[in-house]
């Protein structure tokens, strides 16, 4: 691949993990109803994702840690829709299937405890979260 542009076009998926200044992926290029998973840039004024990109629903780990951290979400004035943990608590409803949606992570330890546990559950054959012993 020879762009950013070619990495993207007709991925289901997309993770942007820099710690980019200005923006490295455009909205035009994104298919709808893709999952962009922004987990960089994690400053006030760094952007990974240009304005268009972030017109699409956004979900982020933390509504307020994006709204005073992330410059993807206060440059382009984008809404923060929800919150994972109030969408996987069903306090807010998923997006429609086919939507676009931005997640926006700022690095929430509780993000990195499920994936450990996940980790190890797999390493020990066990099923995903179960409790251990």
């Amino acid at each position: 691949m020879n762009s950013a542009e070619e990495a993207v076009l007709g991925a289901d998926i997309v993770c942007t993990v820099t710690n980019a200044a200005e923006p490295v992926l455009e909205g035009a290029w994104l298919k709808p109803g893709a999952l962009v998973a922004a987990v960089g840039a994690v400053r006030p004024t760094w952007r990974e994702l240009d304005d268009a990109a972030m017109r699409n629903v956004v979900v982020a780990d933390s509504r307020e840690a994006a709204q005073k951290e992330s410059g993807d979400v206060i440059l382009s004035g984008a809404r923060v829709y929800a919150e994972i943990g109030e969408i996987l608590a069903g306090t807010m409803p998923r997006p429609a299937p086919g939507t676009t949606v931005i997640f926006k992570a700022l690095g929430q330890a509780v993000c990195d405890a499920v994936a450990a546990r996940l980790v190890y559950d797999k390493a020990v054959g066990a099923g995903p979260l179960t409790r251990g012993p």
